[in-house]
């Protein structure tokens, strides 16, 4: 068994899905493994990270949508507002999905279906720079 750790820098343009499947991609096939378990974890409160389908960019707008009147920019809602009024609610859509992601790798590559794409889910409206650490656990 070995493993491989790495972090990868994402930087986000604001509130919105970044697709990062390409990059993730590219770092497990530099590993050189053929089977394992890829673990990834963005290490931030405000954002997160979702498989989603890539086909169709309407469903980024839905999910988009959604989440923001599910979690909507109102500070009469929320007592944690010293930090603007997008900053609870990108807490509560971060806590409502994922910070963590595992996905197979099999013959070299990560496994995903046909229209499914890695995406960090950026909550807050200013652009950020995110880290998501990778491990890979494999042969």
């Amino acid at each position: 068994m070995r493993q491989a750790a790495g972090t990868l820098n994402i930087a986000t343009h604001g509130r919105g899905l970044v697709e990062i499947t390409h990059e993730v991609r590219r770092w497990v096939s530099d590993q050189g493994m053929q089977t394992g378990l890829l673990t990834l974890f963005l290490r931030h409160t405000s954002a997160s990270l979702v498989i989603q389908e890539n086909a169709d960019p309407n469903v980024q707008a839905d999910l988009e949508s959604f989440f923001d009147r599910l979690a909507p920019e109102d500070e009469r809602l929320y007592r944690h507002t010293e930090e603007g009024p997008d900053d609870m609610p990108a807490h509560i859509k971060a806590a409502l999905t994922n910070v963590q992601l595992s996905i197979p790798v099999m013959n070299g590559q990560t496994v995903l279906g046909t229209w499914q794409g890695i995406y960090l889910f950026e909550h807050r409206r200013a652009a950020h720079h995110r880290s998501l650490a990778l491990h890979l656990l494999g042969e």
